[in-house]
């Protein structure tokens, strides 16, 4: 059970129902997640669905890889909302079900694409080590360029705050949803995802 309410939108006073307007109206097509926690102060919510629809949605990374970093970082934060979420998306992007299954249980996936392994380096790096070395950077360089590499950190600092603000308040998965980590121990994202550099 959540640990704070959520705003409904029958007592939503207008600051807030314009922010919901503007969500529900957008790429993402209704309100989930951490944005109806950020409604409490409506300016907040605004600037953050700016910048999540910005990240997710007008970037040079690809859907597979945007998604691809979305999961590793859901799954170092051991946030089952956000990975039930985005597995589905991840999918439908391309990313094979044998990777998306390795993530799951916690293990290095066997990569048969080199941007892929790119993607998964830097962005398991970036939060176990909370830097990345300089084989790590140049990888993703080389596949998008300085632009791509810089859309990349936003993009898992974006997600990282998403799993913090899920996790933090207690966000139920929806109803009938099974828990994606059920039964596995939420073990440290440094000793289970081992570095190749």
């Amino acid at each position: 059970m959540p640990r704070i309410p959520f705003p409904e939108f029958a007592t939503m006073n207008p600051a807030q129902r314009a922010v919901y307007e503007a969500i529900v109206s957008g790429p993402r097509g209704g309100l989930v997640g951490p944005l109806r926690a950020a409604l409490h102060n409506p300016e907040l919510a605004d600037k953050w669905q700016r910048f999540g629809e910005l990240l997710r949605f007008r970037t040079s990374l690809t859907k597979r890889h945007s998604e691809l970093a979305i999961l590793v970082t859901a799954r170092v934060w051991n946030c089952s909302f956000e990975w039930f979420q985005h597995e589905p998306h991840a999918l439908a992007a391309g990313l094979p079900a044998g990777i998306v299954n390795a993530l799951r249980m916690e293990q290095r996936p066997d990569f048969d694409d080199s941007a892929d392994e790119a993607i998964y380096e830097f962005t398991n790096q970036l939060q176990r080590d909370h830097s990345v070395t300089d084989a790590a950077h140049r990888a993703v360089q080389a596949v998008y360029g300085v632009t791509g590499v810089v859309e990349l950190t936003a993009l898992i600092g974006y997600y990282a705050l998403v799993a913090m603000t899920l996790n933090a308040h207690a966000f139920d998965l929806p109803e009938g949803a099974t828990d994606p980590f059920a039964g596995q121990a939420g073990t440290d994202a440094a000793a289970i995802h081992p570095s190749t550099e």
